[in-house]
């Protein structure tokens, strides 16, 4: 999507016309008396009223009607449905006039109608008959900057990197591939990446990876991402963990439920929306220190595979009795929690695609946030998850659950039992934690079986957005 940004005296009146706010002088465009009757008429009760004037169309916009009581929430709504209109009628380009200058406001419409764009058509065979026509705004603003358009660009482009890897098939994105496609990401945005692979994370003793990589034909890998700018505000570096676990079968504890396989392939959803947050922070030169673990493989069987009641040794020492082969997840996230330990961070916040039991809880509304950072952080966090409409529930962290994960052969079990799933495997995890900690449990909101306005089916790349604008606020 290109974005060009005008001031209001260059208004090209021949252009698909796109008005935002109620200012509007209606003789300066051509529109008749009777069609602007109309047009008021509409705004009351309709938040898009379009005219086709055959030559061209003109949009306006009231948000004041929509149904959505946040906000700007309620406005990349509008944007998403102005965006299915201008796509509709095949249009490529509009003119946003902004005739109420409110720079979050217009900045909301076009975050709404650039998200709503996305398509991911790699594997149609002719493309070009699926592809939407529209790719131009043109924005008249007085009060907008160029460096606020170019920051929306970036984290929209920072989303479509994470729903592209949501999106790819395991066919041709294993565990190494994924490793690459975060070298190439890295260049492209400017920050570093190193990656471990078998050998090293063997050398590392990282048990919980190499266990679930049993079964697999592919190295298990543990890609590094570091943005540390000189101007970084903080000196002990912010540590983000995606999960990444580029297909999940079960393993030996096969998958029970109907259909439960055919979206397994966005299980690294985590690992997807932390590498969209560092292409975000880093193309926008954020003045955070930042270092990204992404533990990456596969979790399929074959002979040589882990299976329920094996014993592994993890990263930091402790055993665990393997109960479910399902859960995985939580076993390569606890090895990359004991190294971030190496990093002695200020904080960090890990998200995966963890349990059934957080999507049973709250749906695809909202993520569940848990752990032992002190209040302010939560509080940080949930207030950037209600800015960007990203929203998370924060569940009790009670020690009684921990009792639930007991084991009479080892230190731990990696399940607790049919009650309060999402939180028994945050308080697994937390045994592999010294440091102020945030566990997101995307599992809802990350896989979508159909459009939700402007987050699109497939790999949503929920928490790209949260995750910049909390380390946007948070100095």
């Amino acid at each position: 999507m290109t974005v060009n940004l005008f001031k209001k005296e260059t208004i090209k009146t021949e252009n698909n016309l796109v008005f935002y706010g109620t200012n509007i002088k209606f003789s300066d465009f051509g529109i008749s008396k009777e069609e602007q009757g109309y047009i008021i008429n509409r705004l009351q009760v309709e938040t898009i009223v379009e005219i086709n004037k055959l030559s061209k169309f003109f949009f306006f916009i009231n948000i004041k009607n929509g149904k959505i009581k946040n906000r700007k929430e309620n406005i990349r709504h509008t944007g998403s449905c102005l965006n299915k209109l201008i796509n509709k009628y095949k249009l490529k380009s509009v003119s946003l006039i902004v005739e109420e200058d409110s720079n979050e406001d217009v900045s909301a419409i076009i975050e709404g109608m650039i998200l709503s764009n996305y398509q991911f058509l790699k594997y149609y065979k002719e493309p070009e008959k699926k592809q939407n026509t529209f790719n131009e705004i043109n924005i008249f603003s007085d009060t907008l900057k160029q460096i606020e358009i170019d920051e929306l660009l970036n984290l929209s482009s920072g989303v479509f990197q994470a729903r592209d890897l949501g999106n790819e098939p395991f066919i041709s994105l294993n565990s190494s591939d994924l490793a690459v496609q975060i070298k190439k990401i890295g260049i492209e945005a400017g920050f570093d990446v190193e990656v471990f692979y078998k050998e090293k994370i063997e050398e590392l003793k990282m048990g919980g990876i190499l266990a679930v990589n049993k079964g697999s034909a592919v190295s298990p890998t543990v890609s590094i991402l570091k943005w540390q700018p000189e101007n970084a505000v903080n000196k002990k570096p912010y540590v983000l963990i995606g999960k990444g676990l580029v297909y999940d079968s079960g393993g030996y504890s096969l998958k029970p439920t109907k259909n439960s396989m055919d979206l397994m392939k966005l299980d690294m959803a985590g690992a997807a929306s932390v590498i969209g947050a560092f292409y975000a922070i880093a193309k926008n030169k954020l003045p955070v220190n930042i270092i990204g673990l992404i533990p990456s493989t596969d979790n399929l069987v074959n002979s040589q595979a882990y299976v329920p009641g094996d014993i592994i040794k993890m990263h930091n020492g402790l055993f665990v009795e393997v109960l479910n082969t399902d859960a995985e997840g939580r076993l390569i996230l606890a090895d990359a929690l004991s190294f971030a330990q190496n990093y002695e961070p200020e904080l960090v916040i890990d998200l995966a695609t963890l349990t059934g039991s957080a999507a049973v809880a709250i749906g695809t509304y909202g993520a569940v946030v848990m752990g032992t950072a002190d209040e302010s952080n939560f509080d940080s966090i949930i207030q950037s998850g209600n800015n960007v409409y990203e929203r998370l529930v924060r569940f009790p962290f009670w020690d009684e659950y921990g009792e639930l994960l007991k084991s009479s052969i080892a230190d731990l079990k990696n399940i607790g039992g049919s009650e309060a799933g999402a939180v028994t495997a945050g308080k697994f995890l937390e045994h592999f934690t010294n440091y102020p900690w945030i566990h997101i449990d995307i599992a809802g909101p990350a896989i979508l079986e159909k459009n939700d306005s402007y987050r699109t089916a497939g790999g949503s790349a929920f928490g790209v957005r949260l995750l910049y604008d909390f380390f946007k606020t948070i100095n």
